[in-house]
């Protein structure tokens, strides 16, 4: 039974995500479905691409992630599958499996071309049901990449933002709030490097508040105080222990965020 993930920002309300999965279990019944996210911030590409990151890599050989954030639904934008290392992407051709190759650059696209392998009806604004699904479900029941569309080879990449060296660090911004209020730096753990075997001499600073040393996790510090750690998936974070950094330091997504070096 092959695992089929899906991701959308289509929130719970109205359906949506219930009837793609009643597509995809009426062509592929034995198929495992996991629900990834579907609250993903409506039209925001970019935010689809780093859950996707981050969860890709602890999905089996062989799943089939359908990522329908797409709000160029009806344009003339691709839609695409792809084989990624080991496992299946479907979905539009917006970026959003950036930084999947950024790791994976191994990778198969094709574009989804071939009606018989859609819903005989295709509405202009649900791909995500008519084609994506439909789709996603034919490669999950067994049939072969290429036998969705068109191979080819310029997949749309998004331009994402990269921590630039500064004389004394880093300068970087925040790219992901999370359910807690944790604020989630462009900052990776490879560029710090051997800086994260003294994480008491780096500080990071954003919105104006410095806070000095990394430490391993929440519970080092007490309720309320403000620390940056290093994240599960290797980001540098700032929290408030069991409390929002977002609402203490009233940030957003493209804040400035800067790690100084002593």
């Amino acid at each position: 039974m092959t695992v089929l993930s899906l991701m959308t920002d289509f929130g719970l309300k109205d359906g949506n995500v219930g009837v793609m999965k009643g597509v995809i279990w009426g062509i592929a019944p034995g198929a495992q479905i996991s629900d990834l996210s579907h609250l993903i911030t409506p039209q925001n590409v970019a935010e689809a691409a780093l859950i996707l990151f981050r969860a890709a890599p602890y999905f089996p050989a062989g799943t089939v992630h359908l990522v329908v954030v797409d709000p160029g639904v009806g344009t003339p934008r691709r839609a695409m599958a792809a084989q990624i290392g080991g496992q299946f992407y479907v979905g539009p051709d917006n970026g959003t499996i950036t930084l999947w190759l950024q790791k994976t650059p191994a990778a198969r696209f094709v574009a989804l071309d071939k009606p018989e392998y859609w819903l005989k009806e295709v509405s202009h604004v649900f791909h995500g049901r008519d084609i994506f699904a439909p789709a996603a479900a034919h490669l999950a029941a067994g049939t072969p990449l290429e036998a969705l569309g068109t191979p080819f080879s310029d997949p749309v990449l998004l331009n994402l933002p990269q921590p630039q060296p500064t004389a004394n660090g880093l300068r970087g911004e925040v790219i992901h709030i999370d359910h807690f209020g944790n604020l989630t730096s462009n900052i990776r753990a490879e560029d710090l490097g051997a800086r994260l075997q003294t994480p008491k001499k780096l500080r990071a600073r954003l919105n104006g508040v410095e806070i000095t040393g990394l430490v391993n996790t929440f519970g080092e510090h007490p309720t309320g105080e403000l620390v940056a750690l290093m994240g599960s998936t290797g980001n540098l974070l700032a929290c408030v222990v069991n409390g929002s950094a977002a609402a203490r330091l009233k940030a957003n997504v493209g804040d400035l965020f800067e790690v100084f070096f002593e």
